[in-house]
C-alpha cells in the first residue's frame, strides 16, 4: 500500500498530515495511550528512474533495526519490499 497523490490532490504535506492523525489516532486507541507518535517534520525525495531502487528500500527496511525497534529486519512485520 502506498500514498499516490493525484492532479486533485493539494500537497504532500496536508496529505501527509491527514495519514499521520488519522493513524495516531488508531494507533493511540489501539494501545490505550494518548501523546505524539509521529516526529514533528519528514524529508521529501522523489525517485528517479537512475536511482539505486534497491540501496534505498534496504536503508527504509532497515529504519527499525537502527532505531532499535527490533533486533533482526527479519522480526520487523512490514519489512518485506517488491525492490528486496
Amino acid at each position: 500500500m502506498g500514498l499516490r497523490l493525484n492532479s486533485n490532490a493539494s500537497n504532500l504535506s496536508k496529505a501527509l498530515s491527514a495519514l499521520e492523525g488519522r493513524s495516531a489516532y488508531s494507533i493511540n486507541q489501539h494501545l490505550k495511550r494518548k501523546g505524539r507518535l509521529w516526529q514533528p517534520a519528514f524529508y521529501e525525495r522523489a525517485l528517479r528512474a537512475e536511482d539505486n531502487r534497491l540501496a534505498i528500500a534496504r536503508y527504509i527496511v532497515a529504519n527499525p533495526l537502527r532505531r532499535g525497534l527490533v533486533k533482526s529486519v527479519k522480526d520487523y512485520p512490514f519489512w518485506d519490499s517488491v525492490y528486496l
